[in-house]
């Protein structure tokens, strides 16, 4: 009898064991595929013949963000645009926004978000984090003597537009968002990805879905897009491509119908996700939305 019950605990013992080591494999699959995948520059500022610094920003979590900074020639300080590109690029990518923005008078931070570009490592990155180098970011501009720390503004593509509207719900110091092809929420590009590799989502793509969030560290609805457009505390631009195949130009719609009235305005452009066609094609209004909430950019 003894026997025969050594024998049961042993074997619950190690049907456990496999359940839990399964369990724990199937974390570290599910958090070996929330990382993004990390580029290096494709560009630099010298050469597209421009004026920028390489800078070292204190993050969170102890790490190193490594961003590039143009500020205006002169003594007076200017408003200020801190630039954060999407989910597996890196500030060289967003490269292309500063001429228009340095020619307007602006000082423009690029900076790489954390698990990208030259930017330090951690075991994931998400939205929210996304949002707390964003604020890191605006921590740094806030004290350097070039900048008007009361004038300042965010441009994010996709996941770092998500985070600025994120960042804008609890910051009071950020002037204006634009939103460059954000999507309305991401439990929906959740499950297209599950549909897009074939995972169902009853049982398998369920579970996925609910430790994401418990390794973020917050749900989907409270870092939603579509929710942060109801609680920002400043104008917000939304630009979106009519052709976009990652992000359908409908979420942008949803966004400014989520938005404060009068405060939200949509910007539909030609092109698809890729930010640069809508920095390249619709300076003049992108501009004119910056230049109305920050004010004149005074030279010296």
């Amino acid at each position: 009898m003894l026997q025969a019950t050594n024998a049961l605990w042993i074997g619950l013992g190690l049907a456990l064991a496999g359940f839990w080591g399964a369990r724990a494999a199937a974390h570290a699959l599910i958090l070996k595929g929330l990382r993004a995948p990390r580029l290096a520059a494709l560009i630099s500022p010298e050469s597209l013949g421009l004026a920028a610094q390489r800078v070292d920003i204190p993050g969170p979590n102890g790490k190193t963000l490594f961003a590039w900074f143009a500020p205006v020639p002169g003594t007076t300080p200017t408003p200020a645009i801190l630039v954060m590109h999407g989910w597996g690029a890196n500030a060289s990518m967003m490269l292309p926004s500063v001429p228009p923005l340095a020619g307007a008078g602006f000082a423009v931070l690029l900076l790489d978000a954390r698990c990208h570009g030259a930017s330090g490592d951690e075991a994931f990155t998400s939205l929210p984090r996304f949002a707390q180098d964003i604020e890191a970011g605006l921590d740094w501009l806030a004290v350097q003597a070039q900048v008007d720390a009361s004038r300042l503004a965010v441009i994010g593509h996709s996941v770092g537009a998500g985070a600025a509207l994120l960042s804008a719900t609890r910051r009071h110091d950020i002037r204006a968002v634009v939103s460059i092809s954000a999507f309305a929420h991401p439990y929906e590009v959740m499950r297209r990805l599950l549909a897009q590799n074939h995972i169902p989502y009853f049982g398998v793509g369920w579970y996925v879905l609910r430790h994401v969030q418990r390794v973020i560290g917050a749900r989907f609805d409270d870092i939603a897009p579509i929710h942060s457009m109801t609680r920002v505390r400043c104008p917000v631009l939304l630009v979106h491509g009519e052709d976009d195949e990652m992000v359908p130009f409908d979420d942008a719609r949803r966004l400014l119908a989520a938005g404060q009235p009068g405060r939200a305005h949509l910007l539909a452009v030609t092109g698809r996700h890729d930010p640069s066609e809508a920095l390249q094609t619709e300076q003049s209004q992108l501009l004119a939305f910056l230049k109305d909430q920050l004010g004149p950019c005074q030279r010296a």
